[in-house]
């Protein structure tokens, strides 16, 4: 399926009918990993229960690991039931299981390929597949060149101006580490695939709140209306974590929290709240118009870096009734690094919509909670009627956007306290999609690999895309490698961050929202 194959997708054409995924078989790459095992298969577990996986559907794990067929569907049921959102069901885990194989191999070697090539082709005829192919790269970055040249080699990649069969790619950030990387990465990609092929991942975008700002911007007249720099104070994106970097050490340390979050999370998730209407929900309109966001960010100049952007680590501290070590003192991590675990940053959106309007970021690790939000500030009623203490003024409206836990969003309004007297009190006008829908919002990769099954590339992040993302964080990476900072600031693990961060808003007059 081509991306002008819009009658073929429902979705891509503006409409609300469902998506329809496809008869295909997923190979997992990395199939025996923690990613296949805590994300993806339940996530598929999770489409069964719902009806939405086709009937003509397989999966193979492809890893070096010497597994048999059993030893897959046992790894498979043991992730379900440590990481399902629901409890396992035996009558479904038993056809589900009847989908599931594994195939061993080294990601280097020819002959694996044409292992695989064969197992798929003797597979696929029980499920009348009819050889339409979905790659799953969950891999580490080093191996994507080495399994897409792999799969291309060995006849494994169906022709692009082709419907059906197809074959698709998906692929899991980080897509680089830098602009230049990321090129390449892009590079190699376009040399096996067609672009309309590829679908680079980003979970944060399968979010149900992250997907519910398009309805909430376009499909309600109160809104969009005051989006823009006339009504709008600014804006707080946050995006906190509680944990430190645990077992994922050895790679946080070559990567940051600026790359791991900003680049990719955070800078999409600021697209879609701040980009310009489309004129249809079909995916590369949308995605045109995110991309169009990204180039309006202000340029973040060197010599502006230190003034704009604030960056430390966690430092020893007591967490949640114990001791939590700082950065430096993690295993896998070195003693004298200089690698972030916090960031705070103010930006500018230069376009007619958000022209002077601060945006303002942070996101961390050994915070006191897990939560992301986005939180839009809307401009104070003026100094007169109900706003005349200037000492004690009146709070300012806000929409809050929770993305975790507790998805949903929230108003802040003023409204009078019951009484004789005339004062304005806040009050919270809340929707949270628990309470109000019943159910458990599907996890992000199920929306995600229903997407991709269904041909729809509305939610992944495009080669121009992951540029210019890279390409507005590159100047900040080279203001930092050629300062020569030894040491960093730091602030206690199970806090808000350094105050260095605070006075970065505080300078304009603003302060970090209370989470």
């Amino acid at each position: 399926m081509t991306e002008t194959d819009a009658d073929a997708n429902p979705l891509m054409t503006g409409r609300s009918e469902e998506l329809f995924p496809q008869a295909c078989t997923l190979v997992i790459f990395g199939g025996a990993g923690d990613l296949s095992k805590r994300k993806l298969i339940p996530a598929l577990y999770n489409l069964a229960l719902d009806g939405l996986l086709p009937t003509q559907f397989a999966v193979i794990g492809f890893a070096i690991d010497e597994l048999s067929d059993e030893a897959f569907r046992d790894f498979a049921r043991d992730g379900i039931e440590r990481f399902s959102r629901r409890q396992l069901d035996e009558e479904e885990w038993q056809d589900f299981a009847e989908h599931l194989f594994y195939q061993q191999g080294d990601f280097g070697e020819a002959a694996a390929y044409a292992a695989l090539k064969a197992r798929a082709a003797e597979i696929e005829p029980r499920f009348g597949i009819a050889g339409s192919r979905l790659y799953y790269l969950a891999i580490p970055p080093s191996f994507i060149d080495t399994c897409v040249f792999g799969l291309r080699d060995s006849g494994l990649v169906a022709p692009a101006d082709q419907d059906l069969p197809f074959t698709r790619l998906v692929v899991e950030k980080p897509i680089g580490r830098d602009l230049e990387s990321a090129r390449g990465v892009n590079r190699s990609l376009q040399a096996c695939f067609a672009e309309h092929q590829l679908y680079r991942i980003d979970h944060y975008l399968g979010k149900e709140t992250v997907q519910n700002i398009l309805a909430m911007r376009f499909g309600n007249s109160i809104f969009e209306p005051l989006w823009n720099s006339k009504h709008i104070d600014h804006v707080q994106i946050t995006v906190a974590e509680a944990e430190g970097v645990g077992t994922r050490a050895g790679y946080f340390e070559t990567a940051g929290v600026l790359r791991d979050m900003v680049q990719n999370h955070i800078l999409q998730l600021l697209s879609l709240v701040a980009m310009e209407p489309p004129w249809s929900m079909r995916a590369d309109v949308i995605r045109d118009r995110r991309l169009d966001l990204l180039q309006c960010l202000r340029p973040m100049l060197s010599h502006e870096v230190d003034r704009q952007v604030v960056r430390a680590q966690y430092a020893s501290g007591f967490f949640r009734g114990k001791d939590a070590p700082g950065y430096r003192r993690e295993e896998r991590v070195a003693a004298d690094s200089t690698t972030e675990t916090f960031v705070a940053l103010r930006l500018f959106i230069d376009n007619w919509r958000w022209a002077g309007v601060p945006i303002y970021i942070r996101t961390g690790k050994a915070m006191p909670k897990r939560v992301s939000e986005v939180a839009v500030q809307f401009k104070a009623v003026p100094h007169m009627l109900f706003n005349t203490d200037t000492d004690h003024p009146l709070e300012p409206n806000v929409l809050a956007l929770r993305i975790q836990p507790d998805e949903g969003l929230s108003l802040r309004i003023g409204t009078k306290l019951p009484g004789p007297k005339v004062k304005i009190y806040p009050v919270k006008m809340d929707f949270r999609y628990g309470s109000t829908f019943g159910d458990q919002s599907p996890e992000a990769y199920e929306r995600l690999l229903l997407d991709v099954m269904a041909g729809d590339a509305t939610l992944f992040m495009r080669d121009d895309a992951v540029e210019a993302s890279w390409h507005w964080i590159q100047p900040i990476l080279d203001a930092w490698a050629a300062s020569g900072e030894r040491w960093l600031p730091e602030y206690p693990a199970g806090s808000w961050g350094p105050i260095e961060a605070d006075r970065l808003i505080d300078a304009d007059g603003h302060a970090w929202r209370r989470l």
